[in-house]
């Protein structure tokens, strides 16, 4: 490996629940070789997936079985793989939720989380997972992203976000029910989500990132006549945060909001709830998107779409989306690096 390969960033990559499509996603990608250039891959889980993987995208990948991070060596062509032997493929029907094959996937999870938390590993990029079949199988958390802070012992504000064409698309509220949501959407929520999502964008290298606020209400609530939220919590609110110097506005009407932020005139929309942002950004680019758990001092990617049932085994699966989550994971990491390097250099020596 040349001098420059050595230094790019070391990312777990996980092939996701063995029923839906991470595997033959994976696959293609080790295959194909195009994250070669901007990542250095070990491969958490089991050989056995990696072949049904192998078998459904029709392709053969070059791995080698390792120890630990420790022991990789990254002169080798060959892909990396840990393997966990924790999934026997024999006994898991593939298609279909599982709940054994939930407890799996989180078990490999945690497994990446420890390697990431010991710094053997700069971030980890994660093939599509199933939330029912994670929470039947003993991973008692709404989602992924509350197990991963969980895990961490992360007490502070995070959120899920999605990232389309350059466009950082957050909300105020994630997974839970819309009565649940409702309650839920407070100034304070409002606020954090708005500062994170300032703060993930210039992490990513947007200097100046843009933001634009969704109303709650139908039409941004008509001026009190559909609700009165807009007027007397988010906008006040709003204009508070951009006096601090975080250039946001709204709230715009989530009708027209993502209209404005795919043509150019902001980076980022702060949602209120979850199918708020998650329709607009699905029907832009559903096989592109990726998501990144924000806030969390592990870096975490995964493609927006799901496991993908009706495709399993079929070979078609595309591997846009979980390509662009790599990128991205690389790109955080390398811009945090930089940061970190520039503190450091900005600190007296006493």
């Amino acid at each position: 490996m040349d001098n420059v390969s050595s230094q790019l960033p070391c990312l777990a990559l996980l092939m996701g629940d063995y029923t839906g499509i991470g595997p033959e996603l994976v696959a293609k990608v080790l295959h194909d070789r195009h994250m070669a250039a901007v990542a250095r891959l070990v491969l958490v889980g089991d050989a056995r997936v990696l072949a049904a993987g192998m078998a459904d995208a029709k392709v053969s990948v070059s791995w080698t079985r390792v120890k630990d991070a420790a022991s990789i060596d990254w002169s080798s062509d060959a892909v990396p793989l840990i393997d966990l032997k924790n999934i026997d493929p024999a006994t898991i029907v593939r298609g279909k939720g599982s709940a054994e094959s939930g407890r799996l996937t989180g078990e490999t999870l945690n497994y990446a989380i420890e390697m990431a938390m010991r710094g053997e590993v700069d971030g980890i990029t994660f093939a599509p997972l199933n939330k029912r079949a994670m929470f039947d199988g003993g991973w008692k958390f709404a989602d992924e992203h509350q197990m991963f802070a969980s895990l961490l012992g992360h007490k502070d504000y995070f959120s899920e976000m999605n990232v389309l064409d350059g466009q950082w698309m957050s909300r105020v509220t994630g997974h839970m029910s819309m009565r649940d949501a409702l309650d839920a959407i407070t100034e304070e929520r409002i606020g954090k989500a708005i500062t994170l999502a300032d703060r993930m964008m210039r992490r990513a290298g947007i200097a100046e990132p843009r933001i634009a606020v969704a109303a709650l209400n139908p039409h941004g609530g008509e001026s009190g006549l559909f609700g009165r939220e807009e007027i007397e919590m988010i906008r006040p609110l709003v204009e508070k945060m951009a006096a601090t110097g975080i250039h946001c506005r709204g709230p715009f009407p989530a009708d027209t909001v993502f209209l404005k932020a795919f043509a150019g005139e902001f980076d980022s929309v702060v949602s209120m709830y979850h199918d708020q942002g998650q329709i607009a950004t699905k029907l832009k680019g559903f096989n592109r998107g990726v998501t990144v758990t924000a806030g969390l001092r592990t870096i975490f990617t995964t493609p927006s779409h799901g496991v993908a049932y009706d495709i399993v085994g079929q070979g078609i699966a595309a591997t846009g989306a979980i390509e662009n989550a790599m990128v991205l994971a690389a790109r955080l990491v390398e811009r945090r690096s930089a940061v970190a390097t520039a503190a450091a250099w900005q600190t007296p020596v006493a």
